[in-house]
């Protein structure tokens, strides 16, 4: 297969957010564990998970840099944007409930932050999709 310069650069762009973003998140969790404890909390209840949400919250930063590393460097594509794909939808969910705040002013980013994950989720798909490896 020849070198395709827009599909590498398409995945150093998009690869190496993940790799920043969860770098940052698995190096200073913050406010994550608890924003992310009533999601974690319902899942939970149908799969037994550790009840240590910093913990859970740095493995799932830790999915987001070797995925996005591996995406980025063009290796293992489709199995790291799957990778990511799972690490994002619980992300998304827990980080932008948009739906539970009541606070039009509040609600307003949170939304656009959804929808805005929603999309890196589609490239991710388009990504593990791709007959040619991304």
């Amino acid at each position: 297969m020849r070198f395709d310069p827009m599909r590498a650069a398409a995945r150093v762009l998009m690869g190496s957010t993940y790799a920043v973003l969860g770098a940052d998140a698995l190096r200073e969790p913050g406010p994550r564990p608890e924003a992310a404890a009533p999601t974690l909390a319902a899942v939970r209840s149908v799969v037994p998970l550790p009840a240590d949400d910093k913990l859970l919250v740095q493995v799932n930063a830790g999915v987001q840099v070797a995925g996005g590393v591996l995406l980025a460097l063009g290796r293992l594509p489709r199995l790291s944007a799957l990778a990511l794909v799972a690490s994002m939808v619980p992300t998304t969910i827990a980080g932008h409930a948009f739906w539970a705040i009541d606070d039009p002013g509040a609600r307003k980013p949170q939304q656009v932050q959804f929808h805005k994950n929603m999309a890196m989720i589609g490239g991710l798909l388009f990504v593990a999709s791709d007959k040619r490896g991304g």
